[in-house]
């Protein structure tokens, strides 16, 4: 299994500095959002074009770093139906650049009512919600397949596609081969279920199985009756647990680092490094 970090979480710019800190790491490459990283990609219609994806992959290539996974994350549900459109657009740039990148991997939440603050809300919940993510994403799927490309979901709680089974639901109503799955577990949990977390997981490696591009890693603790995020490793997953189930399953596993920055970084690739180790040997 390769291990990648999501690549502004490094909190460098310009890719010869993400290069580096890979290089340092000893990460087999990224999740590459790029106009986060990038300090001449903006987001915008056009800000990521042929010439620039392919210097960009071209480094990367050059370097042995691979890209995991473009993020061209945005709401498909937003009440600023032009915003949408817009958001749209960009992501069908970066189908058309996946490949100058070095990936053929498009991918994004199902989004929210609450707009950008991307949180619970009743309506998310809805068949009506359902319906429009399934739209947006069976036409963003047609553009891509004529391409060569994937697209990728990722659900969350609190989201539309809120669980296992209503990302499976909106899978079999888009009905594309080419819209593959990006398994963040954490996202899928809050305090009403954080004990059932490895049954959930198990329940999407037994549901998308090879289906999954893309696995998350992070981690929690419940801290006065919240779930919190933290670091790898200084958290309540037992990964030893987590990373069989993943090895299981799916052994040439894309594993992403998301939400661990900072100095926390080199622990975090050293604990989950030992475990690989001792995994797959």
């Amino acid at each position: 299994m390769e291990l990648f970090i999501r690549a502004h979480d490094l909190g460098v710019k310009g890719i010869d500095n993400v290069i580096s800190q890979l290089d340092e790491l000893t990460l087999d490459g990224v999740q590459l959002v790029a106009y986060k990283v990038l300090p001449d990609v903006p987001y915008a219609v056009g800000g990521m074009d042929s010439v620039k994806a392919q210097a960009t992959g071209r480094a990367l290539a050059n370097a042995g770093k691979k890209v995991a996974l473009i993020g061209a994350y945005f709401n498909p549900v937003h009440s600023d139906k032009g915003k949408v459109e817009r958001c749209k657009r960009i992501f069908c740039d970066y189908i058309d650049c996946a490949k100058l990148l070095g990936c053929g991997l498009v991918g994004s939440e199902t989004g929210s009512f609450n707009d950008d603050k991307w949180t619970y809300h009743p309506l998310n919940r809805t068949d009506a919600a359902l319906q429009t993510v399934v739209e947006t994403f069976g036409e963003l799927a047609d553009y891509a397949a004529r391409r060569n490309v994937c697209i990728a979901m990722e659900g969350a709680f609190g989201h539309v596609c809120y669980s296992v089974d209503r990302l499976q639901q909106a899978l079999e109503l888009i009905g594309r081969p080419n819209v593959k799955v990006i398994f963040d577990l954490y996202n899928y949990l809050d305090v009403t279920n954080a004990d059932s977390c490895y049954d959930i997981l198990q329940q999407g490696l037994d549901t998308f199985g090879r289906r999954i591009e893309v696995f998350h890693l992070k981690d929690f603790r419940i801290e006065q009756g919240k779930l919190t995020q933290c670091p790898v490793g200084q958290g309540v997953l037992d990964y030893d647990r987590v990373l069989s189930a993943i090895y299981r399953s799916n052994p040439e596993a894309k594993l992403v680092f998301e939400g661990t920055v900072g100095q926390d970084v080199p622990a975090a690739v050293k604990f989950i490094r030992s475990k690989l180790t001792k995994l797959c040997n």
